[in-house]
Order: structure tokens, then sequence, then C-alpha cells
């Protein structure tokens, strides 16, 4: 072992070093402090105040003016969306100003704001009744003149392009006249107005059943689309005219009106009076028009006089409300002059904890404190490591210093992913991806992606590193799109004859070397192409599930003996590596010799030749046991390595347990200034965390998870063989039923649709669903399979105070 103590340290394999440290500075430099270690980034903070409500604390009003210019800058921001203003995510060179002038800078832009959105608001509703009064005057005329029978409808209709648009002053007070019905020489009465095209047949059916019949409904079209106040939409529109006769119909009708929200407007009877008011709303439509034009311009112009410091402001308030959040989680010492608190820091961070100290402006004063927490873990990572390192924590983050997964699963998680996608057509089409992705890095890093795009783009060099094995894997399968090629050299086997008419029935015959790399070319198509293809995928699945295996059991060893836990070496790390050694390791062993000597060597031979009997001069008789003999005695390993787990452990840490407290039992007296149970750190509190039974339970469970698990594992890695054959088989569909049945037409246009078919059907099946499932396949054999034999995953993440992920965080 003094070979592993010489090797040097390895960066990425277990978390930064961390300690505790206590801060003290002046009240009256608190802020300025707090400031200057969020722009460092390397302390986070413990919260002293746990017991406290967010009310109580002590920068509570701070942190409301935070959140009350937030909520103002949200405002700022949707009325910037909602108005299709475009804000610079860059803003222009300002001067810098204090949150007081800010609040009070937000508060005048609000006010102003809220101004001119209610006068446009005003002037909107009365922009719209104006509009339908227009339309109700235009289809309600022609009704009440083909109900004269003065003329026809289409000869009557008013628009704009029938009268003069000049303005007659002297008849502006027929707008004034609130009349909402009009009557005739006959006395049959009407009320005009205009309702939802949607609800018209309800309405009419009300009015109906409520006048018993005693009405006559007419309706027409508006014509154009009437902006709806409630929800802020063009809506279509209906105008009607209902004719009644006496005062309780005439109720009735108003009142149904208002509970559908049909809006009523009166109407002349006489065409002169018509054309008057007609002209008179056409004139104020206009004015109106230009006002809200006006109006819009004037909100953009101050939305986008905002927009150019919003994100900066943004920034600003975020900045300044995480600082009272964080002077929040401090305390005042008995002086009531400093402020006190609590957090963990890297130990490499010493450099600039004595740069802060040495400021003169800050003057803050560090002190290591002694803890028995748990340290929070720190991976310092970069954008090649950072999405391996994603991957380890979405299963759980690791203790501290424990060995990091993450470190092997940059070359393993890309690995078995090939070993199950392994086609180097298929490979150079994610590596033509990857690569774009990494050469538009800064361009893509500066935009607002979708979630799918972002997600990609983030793990853009685990795609490489994918693609760049499953184009070595894809040597090894000698598959280009399902389609072998004699990339290094020519085929160990030939036909019988010219022919090679008997090729899948007789099959082949060998007549050189075998080929060089990789699967043999004349494989493909022959009668044994299946059945060797599976053999070799199986078997080697079976290996690379053993190696990684016994991988995750080798570092365990290095965990325990890291943190000089004895007694994981001796009665988990031992008994692991021979039980699974002695079944699936034997069997791996097996199928190597096999693969090297051939197909009727056995172990036991191969054993004989090389340890016991290198000359040949002894008989089986001779020697001590034969291959059943040692079969038995791996089985009997590894019969005996299950009680080697579950039962010694549990008992010598009990004995260990009452030897540590042996002679601290001792008795308190029995006076009120001494407890013994209100003493958290006590010999009789500590005596009794210990638990026995928890303790055995525990023990038992995690070693029949082992056991069992080491059967089940070992066939969770067929997965690798299945999904290959499935790739395979998949690809090989799509090349022979669709490319090459296409090809084989004389038309082009057939040609070409295959062709796109094929293309569609490579790039959404193999390399979008069939990617994301050996991705997803990759995941679980680290996660389960692998992690679980070291890697605990219950520690808690390091959080420093930053302000670099300010930026992006969301609300």
């Amino acid at each position: 072992m003094g070979l592993f103590d010489r090797l040097p340290p390895m960066d990425h394999l277990r978390s930064e070093k961390m300690c505790l440290v206590q801060l003290i500075f002046p009240a009256e430099s608190a802020r300025l402090a707090v400031t200057y270690l969020g722009e460092l980034g390397l302390l986070q903070f413990k919260d002293l105040n746990e017991d406290k409500s967010p009310f109580q604390r002590i920068f509570v009003n701070q942190v409301k003016r935070c959140a009350e210019m937030n909520r103002k800058l949200k405002f700022f921001s949707d009325q910037i969306n909602k108005a299709g203003v475009k804000s610079s995510v860059r803003p222009a060179l300002q001067p810098e100003i204090d949150l007081e002038e800010l609040e009070a800078k937000l508060g005048e832009h609000e006010h102003e704001l809220l101004e001119m959105n209610t006068n446009s608001g005003t002037l909107r509703q009365t922009y719209n009744e104006l509009l339908e009064f227009k339309l109700v005057l235009s289809k309600a005329g022609s009704i009440l003149a083909a109900s004269q029978n003065h003329a026809t409808p289409a000869d009557h209709e008013l628009d704009e392009h029938i009268y003069d648009k000049e303005v007659d002053d002297g008849n502006g007070y027929l707008l004034e006249q609130g009349i909402y019905q009009g009557a005739s020489e006959s006395g049959v009465r009407f009320v005009s107005g205009i309702i939802l095209k949607s609800k018209a047949l309800a309405f009419e059916r009300m009015l109906f059943r409520t006048t018993r019949g005693n009405m006559f409904f007419n309706e027409a079209s508006a014509g154009e689309p009437v902006m709806d106040p409630s929800s802020g939409e063009e809506v279509e529109k209906t105008v009607f005219v209902v004719f009644f006769s006496g005062e309780q119909a005439k109720a009735k009708i108003l009142r149904i009106c208002a509970s559908f929200g049909a809006n009523c407007y009166p109407v002349p009877e006489e065409i002169v009076k018509q054309r008057q008011i007609f002209r008179e709303v056409s004139s104020r439509l206009s004015d109106l028009e230009a006002t809200l034009d006006a109006g819009t311009q004037h909100r953009n112009k101050a939305l986008e006089s905002v927009g150019s410091q919003l994100w900066r402001w943004i920034l600003m308030v975020k900045k300044e409300k995480a600082v009272y959040d964080t002077l929040n989680m401090l305390n005042f010492d008995v002086t009531k002059k400093c402020l006190v608190g609590e957090g963990w820091c890297p130990i490499f961070a010493k450099s600039q904890r004595a740069t802060l100290h040495s400021n003169s402006q800050v003057g803050i004063i560090f002190h290591e404190m002694d803890t028995i927490d748990s340290p929070p873990t720190y991976f310092r990572t970069d954008k090649f490591t950072n999405a391996f390192q994603e991957i380890v924590d979405a299963y759980g983050v690791g203790r501290y210093e424990e060995i990091n997964p993450a470190v092997y699963s940059v070359i393993t998680f890309p690995f078995l992913f090939a070993v199950m996608f392994g086609d180097w057509g298929h490979g150079i089409c994610l590596l033509l991806g990857a690569l774009f992705l990494i050469l538009r890095e800064k361009k893509l890093s500066s935009q607002k992606l979708d979630s799918f795009t972002e997600m990609a783009f983030g793990g853009r060099y685990v795609i490489l590193l994918m693609a760049l094995f499953s184009i070595y894997c894809g040597l090894i399968y000698n598959e280009f799109f399902s389609v072998p090629f004699h990339i290094f050299g020519k085929s160990a086997y030939a036909c019988r004859e010219n022919s090679c008419s008997d090729a899948y029935t007789a099959g082949l015959v060998k007549v050189r070397d075998p080929y060089p790399f990789g699967v043999d070319p004349s494989w493909r198509g022959s009668r044994s192409e299946l059945p060797f293809l599976n053999s070799l995928k199986m078997k080697m699945s079976i290996l690379m599930g053993v190696s990684q295996m016994n991988l995750g059991i080798l570092l365990s060893y290095f965990d325990a003996k890291f943190h000089k836990n004895a007694l994981d070496i001796r009665y988990q790390f031992i008994p692991q590596l021979i039980f699974l050694n002695s079944l699936f390791g034997y069997l791996s062993l097996l199928i190597l010799i096999k693969w090297c000597t051939g197909s009727k060597a056995d172990l036991y031979h191969v054993m004989i030749y090389m340890f016991l009997d290198p000359a040949g001069d002894l008989g089986e008789n001779q020697l001590f046991w034969g291959q059943k003999e040692l079969q038995i005695l791996l089985l009997l390993l590894a019969l005996v390595a299950v009680p080697w787990m579950l039962f010694p452990k549990p008992f010598i840490l009990k004995k260990l347990h009452k030897e540590r407290f042996q002679g601290h039992s001792y008795r308190f007296l029995g006076t009120s200034e001494m407890d013994p149970d209100s003493e958290p750190d006590s010999a009789r509190s500590r005596h009794d965390d210990f638990n026995f039974g928890e303790v055995f339970v525990h023990q038992m469970i995690h070693s029949i998870e082992f056991v069992l698990g080491a059967v089940s594992n070992t066939a969770s890695y067929l997965r690798l063989w299945a999904l290959s054959l499935a790739h395979s088989e998949l690809s090989t569909v799509f090349y022979e039923k669709l490319l090459l049945f296409a090809w084989g037409y004389d038309s082009l246009i057939f040609k070409l649709v295959g062709l796109i078919v094929f293309a569609f059907a490579t790039a959404f099946i193999l390399l979008g669903m069939e990617s994301l499932s050996a991705f997803l396949h990759a995941l679980r054999l680290h996660w389960v399979e692998f992690m679980n034999k070291f890697y605990h995953g219950d520690g808690y993440k390091f959080k420093p105070f930053s302000f670099a992920t300010l930026a992006d965080d969301e609300e």
C-alpha cells in the first residue's frame, strides 16, 4: 500500500477542504463588508437567527424596501413585454446611483406610467364606445329603413363613404341625447345595440321567452372586430335591433341587455339625424385615434428609457436584497457595536481572507472555529467537468471528502453509452452537433435558449465524448449506418466458390489471418451473424459490468482507508470482493480464457498449465483438486462472505462503544443545578446514542442488498448487449427497407423520397430517441450498479454567497 500513498493527490477526486470561520466586523461597515464577500463568492453563511421569523430580524425594513423596488421593476418588465418594446441586455453607460436615488426614481417612473395607463385606458374605452356607436348607426340604420319599406337595406346602409366628412358643430347636441329606444307613429318601439357574436343566439332566445314572443329581433354582422375591454383582444360582434311595444317590455329588454353584456346605443329614425350623428362620431373617432397614437408613442419612449437601464437596476436591487438577507443571518455582539457571523470557507481562500483582513475600508476579523458539524461539499469545476459533476449530483451530493464518481464517469459514462450506440456513422452525426455547440459557445452562452437547447448546450462536452466513443465502438462493430466496410484490410473469410451462392447456407471458409481490428465485415449477412454478435456482445457486457462493479468496490477501500475506517475494510471491502469475484469474477475469467484459448479450454486446465504443471508431467489423479473442487471452493468462499459482511461489524461496534465509555458512566448529584439529561454532551447522552438494534438492522439491509444486487446488477449490464443489438437491427431495417428499397426503382422521385424518409428516420429515431434511450440506460448503470458500491451521496452542496449567481436566478 506504500505505492498508493506515494501517488500525487487528484484535485477532483475529493471535495475541497473546508473550515468554519467566525467573522467580526463593525456595524457601520457591515454592508460594505458583506458586499465585498459577495463579490468574492467564497463564503457560505450560517443562519444564526433560525429561531426568529423574518419580521423579527435586524434589517427587515431594508429587505421590505428592496422587495418593494423589486415589485416595481417587475411591473416595468411586464409593461415592456406587453408593449413589445425591446429592452437592452447591455445597458447604456449611466452614472452610478445609490439605493435611495434609485428608489425615488422608480417611484417617479411608476407614478408616470400608472397615470399614462389610466389615461390610455379611459381614451381606449371611449374609442371603443364610439366605434360601436358608429357600427350600430351603420347597420341599424339599414335595418330601420328596411322595416319602414322606404328603401332596400343596401341603399340606406350608413358608412363613411356616403357622407361628407365635414362636421356640423351645430348638431353636436344629438350625441348628448340619452335615448336607447325609438318610437314610430304606430306605437312600435325599438332598442338598438351591439353584442358578442357568440352570445347572439342565446340573447335572442332569452328575449323571445321573456317577452313571450311579443317582439321582433333583427341582427346584422358588425363587419369589423371590436376591442373587448375585459380581455384586451379583438372579438367579433353583432348589431341588433329589437322591436317591441309597451314600457314593461322595454324594461325587461334593457335588463336582459345588461345581463348579457350588450351595449345599447340611440339611433334616430330620421335619416338626416342619422347622417348628422354619423359624421360627428367619425370626426371624434379620428381625433381619438390621433390622441391614442401620440399617447402610445410617448408611453413607448418612457418604457424604452426605463428598459435601457432595467437590467442594471434589477441586478442592483437583487444585490442589495441579497446583502441585507445575509446581514439578517448575523447577530450583534454584547457591545451592540459589532456584527458576528459564521460560515464555511474553502481552505484555498486564505489568501483572499488575508487581503480582506488587511483592507482598512472593510476591516473584517476572521477566526477559525472547531466544529463537529459536517462541512459542505465543494468541487471546483470548469466548463468541461461541470456537466459530469451535475450528473453525479443529480443522484446525490457527496459527503465531505468522499470519493467523487465524476472523475471516473468522464470516461466510463460516454463509453457505456457508446457500447449501446456503436455506429461510427451515427457517431459522426453526434460529433458534428457537439462541434457546432462548442464552436458557437460564446454566442450561445449569451442568448436565451429554450429548455432542450439549454440542456444540450450544457452537456456539449458530454455529447462530444459520447460521439468520439461511438465512433470508436462503431469501428469495432464495423458499422456505418449498419453497413460494414473493409477499412483495416481484407476479410479473413472468403466464399467456397466464385458465385458465393452458398454463402448464407454453407457458410464461408477462412483463407487468411484474422481481421486486424474489430468485427470482420464478412460476418454481415452470413448465417451465423446473429449468433456470433449475440455471443460477443453478451459476454462483453458481462465483462464490462463485473469490471465496473469491482472498480466500485475498490474505490470503497480507498474511501475507507482515507477516513481511517479499518472496520469497513475488514468487514465490508474484503467480503464484498470475495463474494463478487467468487461467482462472477470466475465467470468473467472463463469467458476471457475461452476467448484466448478456444471453446474447448476451461479454467481448470489453464491453471494446471500455468501454475501447477507447466511441463505436463503430472496427471489429473496426482493433483490436489480438480475443476469441480475449485468451483466448490469458490462457492464456499461466497457463502462465507455473507455472514462475514453481516455479523462481525455490529458486534465490534458495540464492544468498542462499551470500552469507550467504560468508567465514565458516573452518577451526577441530584441537584437542580446539574441534570445529566439536560447536558447534551454528557457521557450518559452519548452512551444512549448507540442503538445496537438499529446498527444491526442497517448492516443486515446493506448485506442483503449487496448479495442480491451482485446478481441483479450483473444481469442489469446485459442491457448493453440488448440496446446495442436493437440499435444495430433497427439501423439495418431502415437501411434495407427504406434506402435500398427505394433505390431499387428507376424513378428519381422514388429514390429522393426514400432518401428523405431514411434521413428523417435516422435523425429522429436513431439519433434522437435511441441516443436518449442509451443515455438514460448509461445513467442508470452508473447510479445503481456502480455508485452504490461506494458512494453515499447524502451530503449537502456548498452554496456560497455570491453575486455571480444572481443574474441567472429566477424570481
